[in-house]
């Protein structure tokens, strides 16, 4: 392969004459109105494919980020929402045999090495998010930096393939080759502090990087020491399999060990599985050993404590039924989901066990098999892929995301019912599953998902668990028909949408800070007043939140610059290890760390979050609120929140996504124009 680093005078009169025809190419699909740009983009990505494939090409389209976007290249694709690409989605498109797809996926990569480098200030993309995004890609990507193009890859790709790895060289050279898996190590151990219920990505970086380490032709110099811990807890955490001996050794193994020595064993992967939140496709084939071996080895290997362990024995054929119907080497996480649910203690709740027992019976319709094999392949049964997602979002009920879709309202949904009402989530499922369709009730009426064809998401979700898999499709559409029912009331429709969508225990109360006709601020003084008279326990009355409450926020970037509007559940507020008055919050969005300007950076771990929550100082949080629900009927003491407090966190929100919504009263300068909330029920 030629180098980048390649600067003959001949390559650079080839590369210059290639760069200019791109600009030409640019210039032109710039010129063209919106509804012809279709028949100018070819001709521009032929332009941009060859620039590609000479040395210094990535260099030069990186320079032309901006004006490549804003000439609409990407226009009416995936790659048009940058903060929703997905990294994992990357290999498919690099290792695509059609050269626009090869294209436009560098083209997108190179326009997010620009935000990163803060050469590109984009509207939708903050630079710490950029740089995070292109770390993930990288680390699933790793092959593209150490290894020539496979035969395959040149019979399929032909020199496409060369494209692909002259980006990777481009993105290691320009972010620092001596960084790059020391910072996928420390990205993957804040992503697990966070227990998502998604983990395949995980997996494949460190499948990634195990590769690395144990190829002689790769020197990484003194990077990734840390990586021992998160390799071994897939590949070898315990003795009998620390050289990953593949599953019927091990099985073979098992049946020579004596009592202490299975007892090892257990100890072993529960240890790497509570460390880790992964699970070891070792793991199921000692859990399924231990069913002959008795109750206490069984504890051992799930890492019960005193409270998981009494639910074990309490529900031991359930128990068993479920190890033995829904977890195997191919759905290693149902082990991990299936121990945190025994902790949780809810199969104490009357309706939850029998609710068990109807999922394993359950008959699933074809289409919801087709859907489950179609996304995790046909490794593990439709049914027992559906099993592994159930136990892990009861166990995992913060681990919920929402994937690359605009569902936050119907992500947010499930994991409330898992945290506070699992056998209705159940119910869900064994509608969704077996009937292909869900009834909802709004305000005494029937509405039935599939007489509701259309909801947010424009497209079938593909990228989620098993369990949002099947039932984010039809709560999607209800979500979206209780909105239409609401679209010609006065007010946003989340008033009398979410109380109706979510649960009774939705405070019917509601207070909005944004003026849904104009999109300026309205209320601010006595939108914060109440919400500190509510949720903050030294002004009511010290009373801890009992439900979840849904609410919405104004979602900034790294710059306070307004990016749109989200769904977040609000769990709990109270003091942090500092002392300092936090709430602690879901977030639906995949990764709930999060830097949104003015200092006012998400926290995922060390503030005293449990697995799963984001939090904030409240002042913070407060600034960034525009919808919150209450229970009306409860009052706190408003005059006594001090004009201080409000100022600060009014501070924060003018500072941020209010700078350009002051009311005209207030405004010290015109403004530009602003951005409503919706009022048509797609985000929050």
């Amino acid at each position: 392969m030629t180098s980048e680093n390649d600067t003959s005078p001949q390559r650079d009169d080839k590369r210059n004459l290639l760069v200019d025809k791109l600009d030409d190419a640019i210039h032109q699909l710039a010129q063209e109105p919106a509804f012809s740009k279709a028949a100018k983009l070819p001709q521009m990505m032929e332009s941009a494919r060859q620039v590609l494939l000479e040395p210094g090409g990535c260099e030069a389209i990186e320079a032309r980020a901006a004006e490549l976007e804003e000439a609409g290249v990407f226009s009416g694709s995936d790659w048009e929402t940058p903060q929703y690409l997905v990294p994992s989605l990357t290999t498919y498109a690099l290792k695509s045999p059609d050269a626009n797809m090869v294209v436009i996926e560098a083209l997108s990569e190179l326009r997010l090495l620009a935000v990163a480098k803060g050469n590109y200030a984009h509207d939708s993309v903050s630079a710490e998010h950029a740089h995070h995004y292109l770390t993930q890609v990288m680390a699933i990507n790793l092959w593209l930096l150490f290894s020539a193009p496979t035969e395959a890859e040149r019979e399929t790709q032909g020199k496409l393939a060369n494209i692909s790895r002259q980006l990777f060289q481009h993105l290691a050279e320009r972010i620092g080759y001596e960084h790059i898996v020391d910072q996928l190590i420390d990205e993957i151990w804040r992503i697990l502090k966070q227990r998502p219920i998604q983990v395949d990505a995980i997996k494949l970086m460190i499948t990634q990087i195990a590769l690395c380490q144990t190829n002689p032709e790769i020197d990484l110099g003194a990077s990734g020491q840390g990586a021992a811990r998160l390799v071994s807890s897939l590949y070898g955490p315990t003795q009998a399999c620390q050289e990953d001996p593949g599953v019927g050794i091990y099985r073979d193994r098992l049946e020579r060990m004596d009592n202490a020595a299975l007892q090892a064993e257990a100890t072993g992967f529960a240890r790497a599985m509570h460390d880790t939140g992964l699970v070891s496709p070792y793991h199921p084939v000692l859990l399924r050993h231990l069913l002959e071996s008795g109750d206490h080895l069984v504890s051992e290997a799930l890492g019960l404590s005193s409270t998981g362990r009494d639910c074990l024995l309490c529900y031991r054929e359930l128990v068993h039924a479920l190890i033995r119907g829904g977890v195997y080497p191919s759905t290693p996480q149902a082990v991990y989901g299936l121990a945190l649910m025994l902790e949780r203690g809810i199969l104490y709740q009357p309706p939850v066990a029998p609710a068990m027992w109807r999922q394993l019976g359950l008959k699933l319709s074809e289409w919801s098999q087709a859907r489950l094999n179609i996304a995790f392949g046909e490794t593990a049964s439709p049914r027992a892929r559906l099993l592994e997602g159930v136990m892990c979002m009861l166990g995992q009920p913060l681990g919920v995301g929402q994937g690359n879709n605009p569902t936050c309202q119907s992500a947010r949904a499930l994991s409330m019912w898992a945290y506070n009402d699992p056998d209705y989530l159940l119910q869900m499922v064994a509608w969704a599953a077996r009937d292909d369709e869900i009834i909802m009730h709004f305000e005494g009426q029937p509405i039935s998902s599939m007489a509701s064809l259309t909801g947010v998401a424009t497209e079938l979700p593909i990228d989620l668990d098993p369990v949002s898999l099947i039932v984010v499709p039809h709560l999607d559409r209800i979500y979206a028909e209780m909105g239409r029912r609401c679209i010609f009331r006065d007010g946003d429709p989340h008033r009398w949408v979410n109380p109706e969508f979510h649960g009774w225990w939705s405070g019917r109360g509601f207070r909005i800070n944004v003026d849904v006709g104009t999109g300026q601020l309205t209320g601010v003084d006595e939108f914060l007043r109440h919400f500190y008279a509510s949720y903050h326990p030294y002004y009511n009355g010290n009373q801890p939140l009992i439900h979840p409450q849904p609410a919405g926020i104004a979602v900034t970037d790294s710059a306070a610059r307004f990016i749109g509007w989200h769904a977040i559940t609000i769990l709990r507020a109270s003091l942090d290890p500092e002392g300092q008055m936090r709430i602690y919050f879901y977030n639906p969005n995949n990764d709930s760390g999060q830097d949104w300007g003015d200092d006012v950076v998400v926290s995922t771990a060390g503030h005293g979050e449990r697995f799963g929550e984001a939090s904030l100082l409240f002042e913070q949080f407060a600034s960034r609120l525009y919808i919150y629900h209450f229970d009306p009927l409860e009052s706190g003491e408003l005059a006594t929140i001090s004009e201080d407090e409000l100022e600060r966190v009014k501070g924060y929100l003018y500072r941020s996504w209010g700078s350009d919504r002051i009311p005209p009263a207030e405004r010290q300068a015109d403004e530009g124009p602003v951005s409503p909330p919706p009022s048509d029920g797609s985000t929050e």
